[in-house]
């Protein structure tokens, strides 16, 4: 998998492929919906992308979404006993911390390091 060399970004605001995911990431918080969208949006367009510095942004999305949905459920029915609730506090902030690393990165057109980890 060759890379091809980042672009220099712009002085504007960039909506490439990688930002437009992050950004309907971030606005699931108030949507809902929109989360889901930027995970279909990830899956289609992985393959337009592949060689280059947004597929490891995809990629990192994707991983954020799965763990975010699996870790999601288990707050979610552990919040009947309450441990759930600090899970899914956490939660929220990991894929906030992971959606704003990745916007930040994609407005610079760097490719995440690590896209699967599940640390930032």
């Amino acid at each position: 998998m060759a890379d091809k060399t980042p672009e220099p970004a712009g002085t504007g605001f960039d909506f490439n492929k990688a930002t437009i995911v992050s950004l309907l990431y971030i606005a699931g918080f108030v949507v809902g919906i929109t989360g889901l969208v930027g995970f279909i949006l990830a899956l289609v367009w992985k393959d337009e992308v592949a060689g280059t510095w947004e597929e490891s942004h995809l990629q990192f999305h994707v991983m954020t979404f799965v763990i975010g949905l699996v870790v999601g459920l288990v707050g979610a029915i552990l919040s009947f006993i309450l441990i759930g609730i600090p899970i899914l506090l956490a939660l929220f902030l990991w894929i906030l911390v992971r959606s704003v690393v990745a916007l930040s990165k994609a407005q610079k057109h760097e490719p995440i390091a690590d896209p699967k980890t599940w640390l930032f």
